[in-house]
């Protein structure tokens, strides 16, 4: 691992517990834009073109890309110096909503230049994300541009061991419409089908019989827990050897009841935009008071990394659900039946898993992330379990990195692994 990536990663829990401005989320009216090669331009996904897709969506499969273009992975937010070593393209592709439903989602591939030396095809990693926020400023496929998004350190050390990453910026960030922020259903689609569209570039060299890997924490384990359980029967083409997902919100419903009345309620307001987006049927404005109508406006284009985002995190810090709404909507058979169709657990991932959760998590509750383990071993999956007492949700991101990468690892060199179901 180079230098740099070792020290940054030494750093990081300072930029995931500090939260500092990243971007505003001021826009333009999108345009038309046809597909090109042409560099990315600088500019939030609001005022690029290349993240408005055509209308209608052109004809074929999941993974196919609509239309990429050279761009830059940096890690420097100064400079914005590209990342050494790397080629980069952001992408637009097809892919499925919760529903079924054709939808264009963006992401970033990135493949290293130097030729791979280990056995078999590069490695191909899928990583998925954690919360960014409702606001198309938050797409990674920007972020990572600026040398500012706080997982960038992860990304780069996947890239020093000479694995392609692709990371997509789920449903609704960059791209028109509203975040499906945490439904579940989306996010594990975007995930297969941004490994498939890594692989269908031309300029990015990898075979279609390339190994992947899957890793995300927190909403990210939300996204890589769906990817796992869909992968043999919704890309069952996909090479899949193994999946990282930690910190994992798997049963919304108790991380819900966790979130209320906490610091970090915030969470669990952007959850109910993302799956009244997801659902429209939901209706989540007739719940709302005067109060909740404010929240939401105000919400819809926030940014976790912002100034508009720490202070929606101040200002709804400690309050009920009960102060927003005029009724609970998780009180609700329709909304607790959609949140109980994006739980995990009820299907065991093909394919190896590791699945790590800090202890002491104060915003996704430990018991339901060892009950979605349990889950997976009542299934037969191969999921190896493991807790960090001495870490909270942030702290959690970090130590289990190390444990993450090295798991890949011998995933990708053919190691067997048979987990600790039986322990």
């Amino acid at each position: 691992m180079p230098t740099r990536v070792r020290r940054g990663l030494g750093v990081l829990l300072a930029c995931c517990l500090g939260l500092t401005t990243l971007q505003g989320t001021a826009g333009a009216a999108p345009v038309t834009a046809a597909p090109g090669t042409a560099a990315a331009p600088q500019v939030p996904p609001s005022q690029d073109p290349f993240y408005t897709p055509p209308s209608p969506l052109p004809a074929g499969k999941p993974g196919d890309v609509i239309r990429s273009r050279p761009s830059v992975f940096t890690v420097d937010p100064f400079g914005k110096t590209p990342f050494d070593g790397v080629k980069s393209w952001q992408v637009l592709f097809l892919s499925e909503s919760a529903k079924g439903t054709p939808i264009a989602v963006a992401g970033t591939v990135l493949v290293p230049t130097k030729a791979w030396t280990g056995t078999g095809e590069r490695p191909l990693v899928s990583y998925a994300v954690g919360t960014r926020g409702l606001g198309d400023a938050c797409a990674p496929s920007y972020t990572l541009t600026q040398g500012l998004d706080y997982e960038e350190l992860f990304i780069a050390d996947a890239l020093s061991r000479g694995w392609a990453v692709a990371v997509n910026d789920m449903e609704g960030l960059g791209t028109p419409g509203q975040h499906t922020y945490e439904v579940g259903g989306s996010q594990g689609r975007a995930v297969l089908d941004m490994a498939r569209a890594a692989q269908r570039l031309p300029d990015a060299g990898l075979g279609d019989g390339s190994p992947v890997g899957i890793m995300g924490y927190s909403q990210g384990g939300t996204s890589a827990g769906w990817a796992a359980e869909l992968a043999s029967s919704y890309a069952p083409e996909l090479q899949v050897k193994g999946t990282v997902a930690g910190g994992v919100p798997a049963d919304l419903r108790a991380v819900a009841e966790g979130l209320d009345g906490s610091l970090f309620i915030a969470l669990m307001f952007m959850a109910a935009v993302g799956f009244d987006a997801a659902y429209p049927e939901l209706d989540l404005d007739r719940y709302l008071n005067d109060r909740g109508r404010e929240l939401l406006a105000k919400a819809k284009d926030v940014c976790l990394v912002s100034v508009d985002g720490v202070s929606t995190f101040i200002d709804t810090a400690f309050k009920k659900i009960s102060d927003y709404t005029t009724g609970n909507p998780l009180e609700t058979a329709e909304w607790r039946a959609k949140l109980d169709a994006n739980k995990l657990g009820s299907t065991a991932p093909s394919a190896p898993v590791f699945q790590p959760h800090a202890t002491f998590d104060q915003i996704i509750p430990l018991k339901q992330a060892d009950d979605l383990h349990r889950a997976w071993c009542a299934k037969g999956a191969n999921v190896t379990w493991k807790t960090y007492l001495f870490a909270e949700h942030a702290l959690g991101l970090v130590l289990s990195e190390p444990d993450s990468m090295a798991f890949l690892t011998d995933r990708f060199a053919g190691k067997p692994v048979t987990g600790n179901c039986t322990a």
